[in-house]
């Protein structure tokens, strides 16, 4: 780990110009590049105290060994340098984009003096004019099949197209009208690259002319009498009225956008695009994003910009006419927030496409629903990405490995239970308890908690919340492990007893709360695991290990230890503490709505035996409000129908004495959990 202070330039020897700059570490391998307006001022950002940096820009400056810098013309030059180098270098600490999947596209090589339609996937190749992404291979292949009625270019390979001018035979596809077939000239080179043109411009959305030319040509043939011919048209006609009908209509006609969507959290993030070519989704696009460097939403979306149209200039080949027939940079780019350099990103995909391109946030219409239909699909695809790496056996393994040997377990925590407080400024507080078992949730076993507090009314602050949570578990844990027989905690969650003399029931009859975790883990930093210590400590537990995960740093911290444990931001570990942690969220935050719901909606009649919804509404629709209702005699409330003399003295009882209920049902489990709570 190099010290800063060892490598920092001086100063006066810093340019003040825009420039793109690398740190490099102790074997040469460039570990981060970045852009600056002004080089000297950001490159001096990243020597200042290092206990003052962020903890991902802390790791990135020492581990490099030394930076250097290029300077630029301008902003513009910089922003596509940068992208150029981060392609070149993959350092690790920028941020990483990878396709959720390989998407295929349709192709068609127009570099080739004929070209071909065909289905392609990977690095986009410099000649060849794209459509999609599509999410499936077979979805271009039935457009495709679609198509060539019309527009019968060749989608034959290299080695099927030589044999039939070889042979002087063409192909199936040329036999059934499908392929032009200009392997044995019945269509000239130049006629069929005119072809593959108008292909291609039908892909790109301008698809009104060619309906209308074989309309005119349909009817024109009708009315020469060629009803053959005109029925052959009627169906080319149909064909592409399929093939159009495979893009559903979104956008008024003539939009050209790209709308994207960017939904993640500390750690990782899922981004989805679609392309809008003509008023219709043309494709879909997804990747998911790990956030390797200290970014905001504005950094990642202009990161994002610079990998997706990066690859329109290089299909070009630095050609601004061939980038912009490409169709890879829109009209329109929609963004969920504005990337960090608006202006420098906007110049350089207006110079991309040739003319200008508008880079903004859609606030209202159908471009807006448009954007929110996006976020959807991106919020679905996190959600996907996360179910699959946590459904995988051996990343579960991983997970609970990498956290034995962090927290220095003797076993893998096969058992880890989390706990996290929910509050509303000290009213209706709330505990959840979740139970996750060899890596996977274990719901039928959560519990929630009312938090009572010392004097029933709550307790004073999280910590002494905590405390008594974690008192309350495992003072159930020891009476139903005494009353089950005293076992050994095995590595599973605890060993099944054998049955004694005079047992009705098996050892399967085991209370629940017998079996202690393997890792106790709170939601919060040093407070709240000191709390949970104390708590232990004071029933005499130390068989179970504890942790807590500070959520804004995501630093993991043990009992006794003035400093956190890191683990690797990208490790399986640290992604398992993180589902486990945000569960508990989730569950404490659903405890606590339910209590606040149940609380500002109970009535102080709700206490008085007997008495039911119906005769509570007479009695509030007779008296008019609850204040009427108070000052009334018994006398008076048993005038009500439906009400008796007894029934009468109890309201007055009970509103007299104010032992009204703010919470009933408070102290009884969630729903989702079958016994009550401990």
């Amino acid at each position: 780990m190099a010290d800063p202070v060892t490598y920092r330039p001086k100063p006066g020897e810093i340019p003040t110009t825009p420039g793109v700059y690398r740190f490099r570490d102790e074997h040469g391998r460039v570990v981060y590049v970045g852009k600056a307006k002004n080089l000297r001022s950001r490159l001096s950002s990243y020597f200042q105290d290092i206990a003052a940096l962020h903890p991902r820009t802390r790791s990135m400056v020492t581990t490099a060994a030394s930076v250097e810098w290029t300077v630029v013309g301008t902003e513009v030059e910089a922003l596509a340098l940068e992208y150029s180098w981060i392609k070149e270098y993959d350092p690790r600490f920028n941020v990483k984009y990878r396709d959720d999947k390989s998407y295929p596209y349709l192709a068609v090589t127009m570099g080739e003096s004929v070209p071909r339609a065909q289905v392609m996937r990977g690095a986009k190749r410099t000649g060849t004019r794209y459509f999609g992404p599509f999410a499936h291979a077979w979805a271009i292949r039935e457009t495709l099949d679609l198509l060539l009625r019309v527009f019968p270019v060749r989608t034959c390979s290299a080695g099927v197209y030589k044999r039939a001018q070889q042979s002087g035979r063409p192909c199936l596809l040329g036999y059934i009208d499908k392929c032009s077939a200009p392997c044995v000239e019945r269509i000239s080179i130049e006629d069929h690259k005119s072809l593959a043109d108008d292909f291609c411009a039908f892909m790109a959305g301008d698809t009104a002319k060619f309906v209308r030319r074989l309309t005119e040509q349909m009817t024109q043939a009708a009315q020469n009498m060629e009803y053959e011919q005109a029925a052959r048209l009627r169906d080319d006609i149909q064909a592409l009225e399929r093939a159009l009908e495979k893009n559903a209509v979104v956008l008024q006609d003539g939009t050209d956008a790209d709308v994207f969507a960017l939904v993640g959290d500390e750690l990782e993030a899922a981004v989805q695009v679609f392309h809008v070519r003509g008023g219709r989704i043309r494709g879909q696009r997804g990747w998911v994003v790990e956030k390797v460097e200290d970014v905001t939403d504005a950094d990642l979306v202009e990161h994002l910009l610079q990998q997706v149209y990066g690859a329109a200039e290089e299909t070009a080949g630095g050609d601004v006419r061939a980038a912009r027939d490409s169709g890879l940079v829109p009209r329109e780019v929609l963004v969920p927030v504005l990337p960090a350099h608006e202006d420098e990103v906007a110049t350089w995909l207006s110079g991309l496409r040739g003319s200008r391109v508008d880079v903004r946030v859609p606030q209202r219409g159908d471009k807006r629903e448009l954007a929110e239909t996006v976020r959807k699909n991106a919020e679905h695809a996190l959600a996907l990405h996360r179910t699959r790496r946590a459904g995988d056996l051996t990343t579960r393994s991983q997970a609970l490995r990498e956290i034995q040997e962090a927290l220095d377990l003797p076993t893998a925590p096969l058992r880890i239970e989390c706990y996290d407080i929910s509050t509303t400024m000290g009213t209706y507080q709330s505990a959840s308890m979740v139970v996750f078992e060899d890596g996977l949730a274990r719901k039928s076993e959560y519990r929630t908690f009312t938090v009572r507090g010392e004097d029933g009314d709550g307790a004073r602050d999280d910590t002494a919340a905590m405390y008594e949570v974690i008192t309350r578990r495992f003072k159930r844990y020891l009476a139903d492990r005494a009353r089950s027989g005293e076992v050994e905690v095995a590595a599973f969650g605890g060993e099944v007893p054998l049955s004694e003399p005079g047992d009705e029931g098996p050892a399967k009859d085991k209370p629940r709360f017998a079996y202690p975790p393997n890792l106790v883990v709170v939601d919060g930093g040093p407070p709240q695991v000191a709390a949970a210590a104390r708590a232990l400590a004071d029933l005499g537990i130390d068989d179970v290990a504890l942790c807590g995960l500070a959520k804004r740093l995501e630093e993991v911290w043990v009992p006794h230890d003035d400093y956190p444990v890191i683990l690797n931001r990208s490790s399986e570990g640290l992604y398992l503490l993180q589902r486990v942690r945000d569960e508990a969220h989730r569950f404490a935050i659903r405890a606590h709505r339910t209590r606040r719901g149940k609380g500002m909606t109970a009535s102080e009649l709700d206490t008085v035996p007997g008495l039911g919804p119906a005769r509570r509404a007479a009695l509030l629709r007779h008296f008019g409000s609850l204040k009427r209702l108070r000052a009334a005699s018994a006398e008076e409330i048993a005038t009500v129908p439906g009400m008796g003399e007894r029934t009468a003295q109890a309201v007055v009882a009970a509103l007299t004495q104010g032992r009204a209920s703010a919470v009933p049902g408070a102290g009884e489990p969630d729903a989702v959990a079958q016994p009550t709570e401990p």
